[in-house]
């Protein structure tokens, strides 16, 4: 399984983005895919994760703003981010697992993982 993160810029605060997440390969039995972000100097951190059935579950610091979604005919996760803030500043990775543990999983329980994508969100 290959995943391609895309649809990350620079963004002024309040502004929008959508991420998207495309998997290839044997996609059949992916159940959780998920989004972790890294900042500049810190660790990686679970934002967003979606199971096969649309079941969605978030880090409090982005719940409200931030939307995960999945279309399982097109293998595509999606992240809508609204109302970005300067915090939000980071780069975003999207991860795959077949299988879908008790939220927040650890990094460790993702199978595959995609390429990052810058986020900047000016003040």
């Amino acid at each position: 399984v290959q995943l391609q993160a895309s649809g990350g810029g620079l963004v002024q605060a309040g502004g929008s983005l959508r991420l998207s997440c495309v998997a290839s390969g044997s996609t059949f039995s992916i159940n959780d895919m998920g989004w972790y972000r890294q900042a500049p100097g810190k660790q990686h951190e679970m934002v967003a994760r979606i199971t096969y059935d649309g079941s969605a579950n978030y880090a409090d610091s982005v719940k409200g703003r931030l939307t995960i979604s999945r279309d399982n005919a097109k293998s595509t996760a999606y992240l809508q981010m609204n109302s970005l803030e300067p915090e939000d500043t980071a780069v975003y990775y999207c991860a795959a697992s077949y299988y879908a543990r008790s939220f927040p999983p650890k990094q460790s329980t993702y199978d595959y993982w995609g390429r990052g994508t810058q986020v900047t969100v000016s003040s």
